[in-house]
């Protein structure tokens, strides 16, 4: 059996259905990835950033889903800093091909964004 790659998904909790069509399509036992998150259920606690930092660490490359909520999500632009801080590659995903937000500290480092694609991802993440 082959050893998947770990993917951390970054999201905002307003885009959590987002994050599950991409955890159902990822079930394909075919890909050579699969996509860990965590969801924050309770305030935002040193703990919980420990948590986060320690995935993070544990994963090949990070996944930031990005839409408008994104910009206003402390939870998601944390994790985005600290996998940035950590040098894991990252992808933004546009969640909606009509909404192209970016933060800014996504543009400033230079992150790839890409469409909702299974080839896009597949690309990224199986080159990892």
């Amino acid at each position: 059996m082959t050893d998947k790659k770990r993917v951390f998904i970054a999201f905002a909790k307003e885009d959590e259905r987002f994050r599950n069509l991409l955890k159902g399509q990822s079930l394909n036992e075919k890909t050579p990835f699969e996509f860990i998150d965590m969801s924050v259920k309770e305030a935002y606690e040193s703990a919980w950033k420990t948590k986060v930092q320690t995935r993070i660490r544990g994963s090949h490359g990070v996944l930031v889903l990005l839409s408008k909520h994104t910009l206003n999500a402390e939870g998601q632009l944390w994790e985005i800093k600290c996998a940035l801080d950590e040098s894991k590659p990252i992808v933004g995903m546009f969640v909606d091909k009509n909404d192209l937000t970016v933060p800014r500290l996504l543009r400033d480092a230079g992150v790839k964004c890409i469409d909702w694609s299974w080839v896009y991802i597949s690309a990224y993440f199986g080159a990892l």
